[in-house]
C-alpha cells in the first residue's frame, strides 16, 4: 500500500516538532489577544480537596496560533516569558488526580478534549486548540474524552513548590489540604504576565498563625 507523500510529510513534521520544537517563534512574533477568564470555583468534595481560595481559570484562544510556527512552541515561548517553567508536551490523564504542591497551566496546542475539573462531582469543560486553563493546586482533573491528535503544553510557576501527582485515595485528605494552603500565588499570569487577570482572581495566601 502506498501512503500519499503529503500524509508522510505532515506526519514527519509533527514528529520532528514534538522532538525538537521546530518552528519556534520569537516572542515578538506572538500575538496575544485580550481575554477575560472564565472563573470556576470548585469546593472540597471530601475526596478531591480542590482549592478554597483560587478558582480554575479558563481563557478562550488568548494566543494566536500562527500557522508559520509549531503551536506547542508558541505556548512554550509565552509560558517561559512569563516565568512558568518545566514545560512538557503530552495529553491529559484519564484518571482524577491533583497537585498538592504546585499550580499548573495547560495550553491546548492541537485537537480538543472534554475534561472534568474538581473530582467526581466536578465540572465538565470543553477545550480546543488555542485555549488555556490554569489549574490551582489541589484541583482534580482528568479527561473524559479527547481527540487522537490532542497535544497539550503544561508548565508551572517559577516560585512553585514541589511537584506531585496524587489521586485522592493516595494522599491523606488533611495532609493534602495543609500542603495546598502553603502553595504561593504565582508572581505572574502565564499568558498576560505581571498584570494579568490571575493576580486579581487569586488572593495572596495568609500566613499561618504562630
Amino acid at each position: 500500500m502506498t501512503i500519499p507523500t503529503e500524509s508522510v510529510t505532515k506526519a514527519l513534521k509533527k514528529f520532528v516538532e514534538g522532538l525538537i520544537g521546530m518552528g519556534k517563534p520569537d516572542a515578538k512574533q506572538i500575538q496575544i489577544r485580550s481575554r477575560k477568564p472564565r472563573a470556576i470555583r470548585l469546593k472540597d468534595d471530601g475526596a478531591t480537596p480542590n482549592n478554597p481560595r483560587c478558582p480554575l481559570l479558563v481563557y478562550r484562544s488568548p494566543i494566536e496560533l500562527d500557522s508559520r510556527f509549531d503551536p506547542a512552541a508558541i505556548f512554550e515561548a509565552v509560558f517561559a516569558k512569563n516565568r512558568w517553567k518545566d514545560s512538557w508536551r503530552a495529553q491529559m490523564y484519564g484518571f482524577n488526580h491533583f497537585h498538592s504542591g504546585t499550580h499548573e497551566c495547560l495550553g491546548v496546542a492541537r485537537g480538543k478534549l472534554v475534561a472534568r475539573f474538581g473530582g467526581a462531582k466536578g465540572r465538565k469543560v470543553e477545550l480546543k486548540a488555542g485555549d488555556v486553563v490554569i489549574i490551582p493546586a489541589g484541583v482534580g482533573h482528568n479527561h473524559i474524552r479527547q481527540s487522537k491528535d490532542l497535544l497539550i503544553v503544561g508548565a508551572y510557576p517559577a516560585n512553585s513548590g514541589k511537584y506531585d501527582d496524587a489521586r485522592p485515595e493516595e494522599m491523606d485528605h488533611k495532609r493534602a489540604l495543609a500542603r495546598i494552603r502553603k502553595v504561593r500565588r504565582p508572581a505572574t499570569d502565564p499568558v498576560y504576565g505581571s498584570d494579568g487577570p490571575l493576580l486579581a482572581h487569586w488572593p495572596i495566601p495568609k500566613k499561618p498563625r504562630a
